[in-house]
């Protein structure tokens, strides 16, 4: 709960939510559209709650969704120039709270993160 709090607060000067940055990251980091549900799948989230912050990220100019040329039931996204801009700012406040929040591990920093990699699997 900490580490939240600090990311919610580290994101706040950039008006975006976790949830919304942690899409965004994955669309700049893809750097190609991508289908919403293909999106949800690779970031762990719900795909209801991809499309709804999704949809507020376009109601915002950060990301563009249209209807798949080929089969019109898929939705494809992909980040804007100023999603990218915006993501890129963040990113750097992200990993900054994160090396600020985990620096008491030190050197144990790394078997730390090997254990929550091995939670995740």
């Amino acid at each position: 709960m900490a580490w939240q709090a600090k990311q919610r607060a580290a994101l706040r000067p950039h008006e975006l939510t976790h949830v919304q940055f942690v899409l965004l990251a994955g669309l700049v980091d893809l750097a190609l559209p991508v289908s919403q549900a293909d999106l949800a799948r690779s970031m762990g989230v719900d795909a209801m709650m991809t499309s709804q912050v999704l949809r507020a990220l376009e109601a915002r100019v950060l990301v563009a969704r249209h209807r798949d040329a080929n089969d019109t039931r898929v939705v494809n996204v992909e980040a804007t120039p100023a999603g990218e801009r915006l993501v890129n700012a963040a990113i750097g406040d992200v990993e900054a709270t994160d090396r600020d929040f985990f620096a008491s591990l030190g050197h144990d920093q790394a078997t730390f993160t090997g254990y929550l990699g091995a939670l995740l699997r």
